[in-house]
């Protein structure tokens, strides 16, 4: 990890002096929303939470979804999921779709002219209703006994995205609907045998969305931004909660 962590950035830092937009991602949104420390620490001053590690299973399932839908978005017919789940919808078909799925190049982008910042958010995939009404989604793999759900308390992260990826779209003047929905690969684990090969069972699980947050808080991260001040730590961050507990016994050390 330490032959790609740069523990002290110089570039992608905010610069309150300078009239160039500033891009700020989806997930510096979320940052900030979980911890404006971190936040602060990693776009002002180039100090940035240790990466973690690539979940390439999970980017496997991402790419077999995206080439499946992709079939269907060409001959504009639905995919067998949405006919199971009586969605009256086909994969939305764009000129766009592959720079908004695309993470390195910034996916779908808003520039605010208020706060002057760039917002941007890739997407997994986008379809279409009969109204002409899009629909958001996004592709999540786990492994997990049970019914894959988004009720427990970190899924918040993954409601946030979708919101954030509506307000995206509605900003570059699309029609959305307050649908989105989730398709939600869940690893079997109960198989007898491995056999090279691991089997999951797919779910769509539909979610209204509210976008009306977002805007508050880019204004709130602009002002965070503005600011010469680190914020204080979040209660229930890990990386400051590591930080402070190092720093105690580094202190009594001396």
């Amino acid at each position: 990890m330490s032959k790609f962590y740069n523990a002290k950035r110089k570039r992608n830092l905010y610069d309150p002096d300078s009239d160039v937009p500033y891009e700020l991602s989806r997930s510096k949104i979320d940052l900030f929303l979980n911890c404006p420390c971190c936040f602060y620490l990693d776009r002002r001053l180039g100090v940035g939470q240790p990466p973690g590690f690539p979940f390439s299973l999970n980017s496997a399932v991402d790419k077999l979804l995206k080439k499946e839908f992709d079939t269907h978005r060409a001959k504009a017919t639905a995919h067998p999921l949405m006919k199971a789940y009586k969605l009256d919808l086909v994969p939305y078909k764009h000129k766009k779709i592959d720079e908004w799925r695309d993470a390195l190049g910034g996916g779908i982008k808003y520039l605010d002219p208020e706060m002057n910042f760039i917002i941007k958010g890739a997407i997994d995939d986008v379809w279409v209703n009969q109204k002409g009404e899009l629909n958001i989604v996004d592709y999540k793999a786990t492994s997990k006994d049970g019914e894959v759900n988004l009720d427990s308390d970190w899924q918040i992260g993954y409601k946030r995205q979708m919101e954030i990826y509506q307000w995206l779209f509605r900003k570059n003047d699309f029609k959305v609907s307050d649908t989105g929905y989730f398709v939600y690969a869940n690893g079997d684990a109960d198989k007898e045998a491995f056999d090279g090969k691991l089997e999951f069972n797919v779910k769509i699980i539909p979610y209204e969305g509210d976008d009306g947050w977002v805007l508050g808080a880019i204004k709130k991260i602009h002002a965070c931004l503005e600011s010469s001040e680190i914020p204080k730590s979040s209660q229930d961050c890990d990386f400051c909660s590591y930080r402070k507990a190092a720093r105690e016994l580094e202190e009594k050390a001396v």
